[in-house]
């Protein structure tokens, strides 16, 4: 039983080359772009999967997709899902009238957003990486959505391996945030694709993933 859809789930292992091939065969819906989003909850692997899609994508017509990770679009630990007319108009809505966007990325040690513009060019696909980046606001115009998730536990270990023991106040605050928002959005239910984040499966991760629905 997966405790973020309450349903029950088999677990299969399945090629990056051929998720690729088939975003690339799905209908473009933003603007002229296959706009693919990896969500799921903090340490759940969304980085690292959306990596290995991109990667997969660049042997294939059209190259290696810009990846978008929410966490540089955000004003903070306080703009958790909030951010999201940020993104619209410096990314999403240009893409949407086939004209390039740029976003600023906020630095997390400077507590502010840089100067320097981040491009992001028309392209035949994008991934959107992050939480609530699968939200229901954006889910007409997804070729497809990806949810991972992990256990709990695991996931506090990995944030915390990542970033250091000094963010657990606001890392268990932002838990809170993220599970109030999944339930809401119904996020994982909506899901195209349910992915293990933590898998027992034997498999090359660097080129098979673990689906759970």
């Amino acid at each position: 039983m997966n405790p973020e859809t309450g349903r029950s789930t088999v677990a299969v292992v399945e090629p990056y080359a051929e998720l690729a091939r088939r975003v690339l065969a799905g209908p473009a819906r933003l603007g002229r772009t296959r706009l693919v989003a990896v969500d799921g909850p903090s340490g759940a692997g969304k980085s690292r999967f959306a990596a290995r899609l991109a990667d997969a994508l660049a042997a294939l017509p059209g190259g290696r997709p810009p990846v978008v990770h929410t966490d540089d679009l955000l004003d903070g630990w306080d703009d958790q899902v909030t951010f999201w007319p940020r993104l619209d108009e410096w990314v999403l809505a240009p893409l949407r009238e086939g004209r390039p966007g740029a976003y600023r990325r906020y630095s997390w040690v400077r507590q502010g957003f840089l100067p320097r513009p981040v491009p992001v060019p028309v392209t035949s696909v994008l991934v959107l990486e992050g939480v609530s980046a699968a939200r229901s606001v954006i889910g007409p115009e997804l070729t497809l959505a990806v949810f991972v998730t992990a256990p709990a536990p695991l996931r506090l270990t990995r944030a915390v391996a990542r970033d250091g023991p000094e963010i657990l106040p606001e890392l268990r605050r932002w838990h809170v945030g993220e599970q109030a928002h999944f339930a809401t959005d119904d996020t994982a239910a909506r899901a195209d694709l349910l992915v293990d984040g933590a898998p027992v499966l034997s498999h090359d991760a660097d080129r098979y993933y673990v689906r759970l629905r």
